[in-house]
């Protein structure tokens, strides 16, 4: 990594700074200078109650969703974002100024701050939480520097590339007692939300079996020349921690444009369909389950890659089956090509596909059941405003840093065991341990980035 030139010495922790914050007011006061104090400091009765957010990542999805619903809430405020392309940078920093010059009478409303290194978006002290919206090779590392310094963290799914990073990154926000949020918006829909609450509350009877499936959204892309990096990118900050390869469009995303980038295809940077798609849909799984902080006992999976080797190989078709303690089994693929979760219980069945928003059942009295005020409720809510509220009362959010390093490993497990051999495998998820040396080896994925990781 660059050294940005300052010394991490000066760096504030959260807790030194609330130490300090008291004399840091009084020396801005005595000066005539503004005096900034994130709002966390100063508790839910703050004057404002104004979050403060950093954006980390201002490419398409930033743009299209996390940015918008982020400008959308009155009790947060997004002060600065970061990217290494300058373009999007701009245009990021365009969106943001322009919502507020247009949605209040501040004539301080266009004040949002840009900055090409996030380690120096990280060092302000007014800044109360980030948004991580990298590419996925990006989370691990981003969310560490984060946590460390003091934020709070909603981080994009999925959110590791590999099951040992993921126990790092989990254990690390739990020491920090960072509020940490896995940005899936899967478990705030609300017919996923209902058909989890039918299933825990037994109107299917027990719990059997659980098909989930993902659409076929990756390809090949066969052989793709070297080109020239772009003026508005900065090529290696955004390589980072990867391996450094030749750039070329398709590895990285559409110069001055929006659409779906090529590293959601490529093995360096992310694992395709079955995490990028799976972490939405086996985080359903696991709700319904009853297993959010804890995984299976058995994965055995197979998988197709591209034909013809070249940029984009990541795994295209695939079947996993699974088994728990509690004895369900679950069967992951994406041959169907839709997204969807169906519970099989001893007394019926219940599935919903994403987006039709139809649910199915094996009676109709079982989608007309009403769930009791002793029965298990299920709290629904938006992924933005559950992580703003639990930034206030430092509370757990819906999905935290466990929660989401085991949906992911989930998605890992199965990529294992197709990389393995396509071995049937038994793993113990207190250990988080395979019965299989090869396999136990690919728990870090590269061992490179796994000491890089933890010696940051």
């Amino acid at each position: 990594m660059e050294n940005n030139g300052k010394n991490k010495g000066q760096q504030l922790s959260r807790r030194k700074f609330i130490q300090h914050s008291g004399v840091l007011a009084a020396a801005g006061s005595f000066l005539g200078m503004p005096t900034i104090v994130p709002s966390k400091v100063l508790g839910k009765n703050a004057p404002s109650n104004i979050i403060n957010i950093g954006m980390i990542g201002t490419g398409r999805w930033a743009r299209s969703t996390n940015t918008r619903q982020f400008l959308g809430y009155d009790d947060c405020r997004i002060v600065a974002v970061c990217d290494v392309d300058s373009w999007r940078l701009e245009e990021s920093r365009k969106q943001v100024n322009n919502h507020y010059a247009q949605n209040s009478n501040s004539s301080n409303a266009a004040s949002c701050r840009a900055y090409l290194d996030y380690r120096a978006l990280l060092e302000q002290p007014d800044i109360d939480a980030v948004m991580i919206s990298s590419p996925d090779h990006w989370h691990v590392p981003h969310s560490i520097d984060a946590i460390k310094a003091g934020k709070d963290v909603c981080c994009e799914k999925p959110l590791t590339l590999s099951i040992e990073e993921g126990r790092v990154l989990s254990d690390l926000a739990k020491k920090y007692n960072c509020v940490f949020r896995n940005d899936s918006e899967a478990r705030s829909d609300r017919y996923f939300h209902r058909l989890c609450e039918l299933v825990l509350n037994g109107r299917i009877g027990n719990l059997k079996k659980i098909r989930a499936g993902v659409p076929i959204a990756d390809q090949g892309s066969g052989p793709v020349p070297e080109m020239p990096v772009p003026a508005e990118l900065d090529y290696n900050r955004w390589i980072g921690p990867a391996p450094m390869a030749p750039y070329t469009e398709k590895r990285v995303h559409p110069s001055k444009g929006w659409g779906r980038p090529g590293w959601m295809r490529v093995r360096d940077y992310t694992e395709g369909v079955v995490t990028n798609w799976g972490t939405h849909i086996l985080d359903v799984v696991q709700w319904a389950n009853d297993t959010d902080r804890t995984g299976p006992v058995l994965v055995e999976a197979e998988g197709t890659y591209p034909e013809e080797k070249g940029l984009w190989d990541v795994m295209l078709t695939f079947e996993a089956y699974y088994k728990y303690a509690n004895g369900v089994e679950l069967f992951y693929s994406n041959t169907e090509d839709r997204p969807f979760v169906r519970c099989e219980g001893d007394e019926g069945w219940i599935e919903y596909t994403w987006f039709s928003e139809e649910m199915k059942a094996s009676s109709d009295s079982i989608l007309e059941s009403e769930i009791g005020p002793d029965e298990i409720n299920l709290l629904l809510k938006g992924d933005k405003r559950d992580f703003l509220d639990c930034v206030k009362t430092r509370e757990q959010t819906l999905q935290d840093a466990e929660v989401g390093h085991r949906t992911c490993s989930l998605c890992q497990l199965a990529n294992i065991s197709v990389e393995a051999g396509e071995k049937r495998l038994k793993w113990d998820p207190d250990k988080e341990t395979f019965d299989d040396e090869e396999a136990n080896r690919l728990k870090s994925r590269d061992r490179w980035r796994a000491e890089w990781l933890l010696n940051r």
